[in-house]
């Protein structure tokens, strides 16, 4: 009976370490988190309606379909906070800073996040050097194709999963020649880019770059693996870029499972979560999506431009937002104040178009260079023969080896920045087009299918725009 019970006894506690490292809730702790944060970011930087975002952007997500019914919310005006709870037990909350969106707080409260009037003092008096690409009526499309083009994009189907478009911005020749809106969603209305933040990172960095402050082929400056023999010490700033840095932070898996969704859903410090990862195979060698390889670059910038938050946020609006005419652009930070570049920039549909001008216009805004000469052929170029760039998703793969969902009818040049839920800036120099869609496509895929016949009916639509001009 004794030996029964220490057996017994044994194998409870066996299970209890098991669990304890497994950690079973950490899935949900981390989709709740979720909740909170976009919750928070839509009601408090968005201004929009949380049961409209909640219903549309979380509840049918992977990952969140299944426990959506038993997840409670409470959005607090006054405290500026989002609450998030599963079955009443598991909590994450969100509280919104004034000029600097919305931040997760595990415990403590956060350190070092600069102040509303530090904030306000960073925004630019000088005017942008982009000329203004539209006037403040919302730019209905003059051509029945564009129109067609619109109508289509913004069509749902009769059953799930919907398409859900916020906003569709077309760009052509730097002017917007066509827009539509969801009901509740302006010109104005900052909206979540999710991963197209990475492509902002890639800005930052090609600035640093110009200025002669970092540089691509140079080994990683982070200071937790500078021990000799750390075999880490020979990730450079590109391999982070282009996701081989060989870092056990693979992305993969359906739901908020991964180590990405842990460092940004779970860890108070996300660059001291993404800076313990072992190297698993030599840098340059494998390609793996990654965003916490975008989070230890965004902890890179901050070191270089000054270490502080403030340093990094007033380089951001100085040396990019600002030039460019980005006045809603909101980028938020982890509970350190290291920004979270891998997926938390808001920005409106106008100006994530604006982002995507500057590339169109390789690395330029009115005439004068932002990005390194060079920079849009290096973010473009295809790593390892994936789809991926440096900070972007490209179509300049061989041709015989592109997938069907990134080649589709695009030009060979397009290349593009892509988030969650179908957010795209696509850029397609010979067509002299960017096109931004926002929304909340939570099917597979995103809506590929529909993206890519947007890209082809604009194209077409542009080229007959063309051709009649030059009819007359």
């Amino acid at each position: 009976m004794r030996r029964s019970r220490l057996i017994s006894g044994f194998a409870v506690g066996v299970t209890l370490v098991a669990i304890a490292l497994v950690r079973p809730d950490r899935p949900f702790l981390i989709g709740v988190g979720a909740v909170a944060h976009d919750l928070c970011s839509a009601a408090f930087v968005s201004g929009l309606d949380p049961k409209q975002v909640f219903a549309d952007s979380l509840a049918p997500r992977a990952g969140l379909r299944l426990i959506a019914p038993a997840i409670t919310y409470d959005v607090d005006r006054g405290a500026h906070a989002v609450t998030a709870r599963l079955a009443g037990v598991l909590r994450q909350r969100a509280i919104y800073y004034q000029g600097l969106g919305c931040v997760l707080i595990h415990g403590a409260e956060p350190q070092g996040l600069p102040s509303p009037a530090e904030l306000a003092a960073l925004r630019p008096d000088a005017p942008p050097l982009l000329p203004e690409i539209a006037g403040p009526a919302v730019v209905a499309p003059m051509d029945q194709k564009l129109k067609s083009a619109l109508d289509h994009a913004f069509e749902e189907p009769e059953q799930p999963p919907f398409r859900r478009t916020k906003a569709i911005v077309i760009v052509h020749d730097g002017r917007v020649i066509a827009e539509r809106y969801a009901p509740g969603w302006t010109v104005e209305t900052p909206i979540l880019g999710f991963s197209m933040t990475k492509s902002v990172i890639n800005a930052f960095v090609g600035i640093l770059v110009r200025q002669g402050r970092l540089q691509t082929d140079a080994r990683a400056p982070v200071p937790a693996w500078q021990t000799p023999g750390d075999p880490r010490r020979l990730i450079t700033i590109e391999n982070l870029m282009r996701m081989t840095s060989g870092l056990d932070l693979d992305e993969e898996g359906a739901g908020f499972a991964n180590r990405s969704d842990r460092m940004v859903y779970l860890a108070r410090d996300m660059t001291e979560f993404a800076e313990k990862a072992k190297l698993i195979v030599t840098p340059g060698t494998r390609w793996a999506y990654s965003s916490a390889s975008t989070h230890i670059l965004a902890q890179i910038i901050r070191d270089t431009v000054g270490g502080r938050a403030i340093d990094a946020l007033g380089f951001a609006q100085r040396e990019l937002f600002g030039p460019l005419g980005m006045r809603s652009a909101v980028m938020e930070v982890d509970a350190t104040g290291t920004m979270v570049g891998s997926h938390y920039m808001l920005a409106s549909a106008r100006d994530w178009a604006r982002f995507g001008l500057m590339y169109l216009d390789d690395g330029t805004a009115g005439g004068r260079r932002i990005l390194p000469e060079g920079w849009i052929e290096f973010s473009a170029r295809p790593t390892l023969g994936t789809e991926y760039g440096a900070g972007f998703w490209t179509n300049r793969r061989n041709a015989a080896q592109a997938r069907a969902p990134v080649n589709g009818s695009m030009p060979r040049d397009v290349f593009f920045a892509a988030g969650n839920l179908g957010q795209r800036i696509f850029i397609l120099p010979s067509q002299r087009l960017v096109i931004v869609r926002l929304g909340d496509a939570t099917g597979p895929g995103n809506d590929a299918r529909g993206l890519i016949r947007l890209v082809r009916e604009v194209i077409g639509a542009v080229g007959n725009e063309t051709a009649a001009k030059q009819r007359l």
